[in-house]
């Protein structure tokens, strides 16, 4: 549940900094700073975010939903970016062209370009966030992570193992998922 609703928070959050980030559709003025925004958000590791909000909110599952949201929000961010700005400027003129406004431009020339990688993106991301959500555990963050952590302590290896096989199994889930989401998508 971290990793999902981390990941959603991200998203509603990434996808318009994506857009102001894209050089091809917002001016220099602001995408450049944006872009520097998303960058540090991502250059401050996962594990100090969390600590960081585990100390601002208290123990529990949200400091760990805050963290990947964070995170992740520097990830998608730069890729929705990128993803924009390697649209097809043709599309972008000829839309514009019928007197269409920025958003409309957006709407309905970048967007249908961009949708496959965007949901690949996303896909890919909340399977990494939901690797990471078993480690934010160990800071305090909630998640499965806490119960890895006691079962260690507890010398309860045969939990730890059943633990390591449910993530190993979602975490193939997702894989299956974003193949078979790309394939819906196209």
């Amino acid at each position: 549940m971290i990793a999902l609703a981390g990941t959603a928070l991200a998203f509603v959050l990434s996808l318009p900094l994506g857009f102001l980030a894209a050089s091809n559709v917002s001016p220099p003025w602001i995408s450049h700073p944006v872009k520097w925004l998303l960058g540090f958000t991502r250059s401050i590791p996962l594990i100090v975010v969390a600590m960081l909000f585990v100390a601002a909110v208290g123990l529990g599952p949200f400091p760990g939903m805050l963290a990947i949201a964070f995170h992740s929000i520097g990830m998608l961010g730069k890729f929705y970016a990128e993803e924009f700005e390697t649209a097809e400027p043709g599309i972008l003129n000829a839309v514009s062209g019928t007197g269409a406004t920025w958003s409309q431009t957006l709407r309905y020339g970048l967007w249908p370009q961009s949708i496959p990688q965007v949901v690949a993106f996303t896909v890919y991301r909340l399977e990494m966030n939901f690797r990471d959500a078993a480690v934010l555990g160990l800071v305090g963050a909630g998640g499965v992570g806490y119960y890895i952590l006691l079962y260690v302590r507890g010398f309860q290896y045969e939990k730890v193992a059943v633990l390591l096989a449910v993530i190993i199994a979602v975490v193939l889930l997702l894989d299956n998922l974003t193949f078979w989401v790309r394939r819906w998508v196209r």
